[in-house]
């Protein structure tokens, strides 16, 4: 009978330990997208917020500002530094979102710094650490096919 019971305990375990796996896993990828076992990731997510200087630029300099923080934004998703970014709707202060594809809050800190509105006083950020998929980046890919016009 303990044989018996045995037996049956070892193909329990062996059937959870089979469903707790992955059969889809591709270590290559993981990697590569620097994923952790439950293919997670440290992200730095930067919430924009409208700055103190807005009203001491013109509409034509506010627009000239705006053109360099959409170029900025596409010279760090072309780096793979900047993995997601866009507006919110219907909030004046709250203006939109970054999410960096990278390791630490200073370095996050650096890429902001290198955006003319930031600089200008336009717009101000507020970065906080985040734990996601490690599939983010992928999203960029995706996106290019199926975008008609860059912005």
């Amino acid at each position: 009978m303990k044989k018996l019971l045995f037996a049956f305990a070892l193909i329990l375990a062996t059937a959870f330990g089979t469903f707790a796996q992955n059969s889809q896993y591709d270590e290559k990828l993981a990697q590569e997208l620097g994923a952790d076992d439950y293919g997670m990731k440290k992200y730095v997510i930067a919430f924009l917020y409208r700055g103190e200087r807005v009203q001491e630029y013109s509409p034509e300099k506010r627009a000239e500002l705006q053109r360099g923080h959409l170029d900025n934004i596409t010279k760090l998703a072309e780096e793979g530094k900047m993995v997601l970014a866009g507006p919110f709707f219907g909030n004046e202060d709250l203006r939109g979102l970054f999410f960096f594809n990278v390791e630490s809050l200073e370095e996050a800190q650096k890429l902001t710094e290198s955006d003319p509105a930031v600089q200008a006083g336009v717009l101000k950020m507020e970065l906080k650490e985040w734990y996601g998929s490690a599939t983010l980046p992928m999203l960029l890919e995706m996106h290019a096919k199926i975008a008609k016009q860059n912005i």
